[in-house]
């Protein structure tokens, strides 16, 4: 009796093309849509089931429920170069240092909506990435803020030189 070989689940890496509505309505099922413009295919998504604690008795022993979901931001074909320097930017510590996002769920008692989950989390985690930052417009103080600041220090040089004096002894 000979043993058959199992072929082993890989993800392969594929490049997209311009716009999600060049694909099929199938092909698009397989994907994360996070914008108009960006959809990150499942094949970028390496997911892990592991066991989650907290409630559930024996069944929560027993099953694996939690998800702990893993994205390549630098590799990524899917991401504009300027979403990803953002988002490699933050200082999130869910980001490692190879530049891979690691997101887990386990809030759910099921698999499958903590699978929901944590693909909603990756979601807003770049949706949160994708309006650039509002670079601050410097101004000068206003005349009664200075004043405010002044008076503020007058008071409190006078609270401090009450408490130097030495009264007079006669």
């Amino acid at each position: 009796m000979e043993k058959q070989s199992v072929p082993l689940l890989t993800f392969s890496r594929f490049s997209l093309l311009a716009s999600p509505t060049h694909f099929s309505p199938s092909t698009l099922a397989h994907m994360l849509i996070v914008s108009p413009s960006i959809t990150l295919p499942e094949s970028e998504l390496v997911e892990r089931f592991l066991r989650a604690d907290g409630p559930g008795g024996q069944h929560v022993n027993r099953t694996e429920s939690a998800v702990e979901l893993r994205f390549d931001v630098i590799n990524s074909p899917s991401l504009p170069e300027e979403i990803r320097a953002r988002l490699l930017a933050r200082r999130d510590r869910r980001l490692t240092s190879e530049g891979v996002l690691v997101i887990q769920a386990r809030r759910f008692r099921d698999q499958a909506r903590n699978r929901d989950d944590v693909r909603e989390r990756l979601v807003e985690i770049i949706r949160g990435v994708l309006v650039p930052p509002k670079k601050r417009v410097a101004t000068k103080p206003t005349r009664a803020s200075k004043e405010r600041r002044l008076v503020g220090k007058q008071q409190r040089g006078r609270i401090k030189q009450a408490r130097s004096r030495k009264p007079d002894l006669e």
